[in-house]
């Protein structure tokens, strides 16, 4: 396994396990249960520490497919770019939720605005999650990249112009 494998398949943790923890996070609002609160504070900062091998191992993963027919700089620099931007972003929902866990389990009064905070902060990082792994598919999948995709029509009204 190389490092652009291995990156493959660490980078979707940091994306996938906020959204569980939003779910997990409403739920305890809707049910009013701190138990479920607490249980999707645990979440984000699990989260957060996917992030570490996900982002520490894209240099290596960079260093596998630079070289590769049809991948080019500008995409490797726009997801180094938005990577960075999300791992720190993810690394701030962990401490902030860190500190939203030990409110809840000491039953501080400001705990219920932090929980509300790790929500709305949460989906603050989810966009930039999102921004990440589009910049990241981008590199290999030419099926993704804006401006690639042209309709069927067009091929179809272009092959009847060749052939003409």
């Amino acid at each position: 396994m190389n490092q652009a494998h291995f990156h493959l398949i660490v980078n979707h943790f940091p994306i996938i396990i906020p959204i569980i923890g939003i779910l997990i996070l409403i739920g305890g609002f809707i049910f009013r249960a701190e138990i479920v609160k607490r249980t999707a504070f645990f979440v984000f900062i699990l989260g957060a520490l996917s992030t570490v091998p996900a982002f520490l191992t894209g240099e290596g993963a960079e260093e596998v497919v630079e070289h590769l027919q049809g991948v080019h700089e500008q995409g490797i620099h726009a997801h180094e770019e938005a990577a960075k931007i999300f791992a720190i972003l993810a690394y701030l929902l962990g401490g902030l939720s860190l500190l939203a866990l030990w409110a809840n389990w000491k039953q501080k009064s400001f705990a219920s605005i932090i929980a509300i905070a790790v929500i709305v902060f949460s989906l603050v990082v989810l966009f930039f999650a999102k921004q990440t792994g589009t910049t990241g598919g981008e590199i290999r999948h030419t099926e993704i990249r804006s401006g690639n995709i042209q309709p069927l029509q067009k091929e179809t009204n272009k092959k009847e112009q060749d052939d003409d």
